[in-house]
């Protein structure tokens, strides 16, 4: 059974950074994918970065780049959501998310129907 534990949320200033990490287990990690999507409060769950099985290639939500950085440690079965210049409108439960399907090693899943497995979410709130 696949297991996925979010941790690392917390309440910070805008402007300020938090890392966020994701604990896999249940699954080869080193051979799938790795999302990170949001909820902010009243919304949708909303794609933030995903990462290629090999950490080849990542991709990210136009309203997070060139702040969030993903990564991964495939020897520790974690991925990690590196947040920095974080604003209000970052506030939201942050969720990692694992696929059910091997993809190819430069592909990083952005859709939500992309992911089977999800985490229990960790909440984030920057304060203004």
């Amino acid at each position: 059974q696949v297991h996925l534990v979010e941790s690392g949320g917390g309440l910070v200033q805008a402007g300020g950074f938090l890392r966020l990490s994701c604990a896999a287990s249940g699954l080869t990690f080193r051979n799938y994918a790795m999302g990170w999507f949001r909820q902010p409060p009243g919304k949708e769950r909303e794609f933030v970065a995903a990462i290629s099985w090999s950490g080849s290639s990542a991709d990210y939500a136009d309203s997070v780049k060139g702040r969030f950085t993903i990564s991964r440690d495939n020897t520790k079965n974690t991925v990690y959501l590196l947040m920095t210049r974080l604003k209000p409108e970052d506030t939201a439960v942050y969720y990692c998310a694992a696929p059910r399907q091997n993809y190819a090693s430069d592909y990083a899943p952005s859709e939500d129907e992309d992911y089977d497995y999800w985490g229990q979410g960790t909440q984030v709130t920057v304060s203004s």
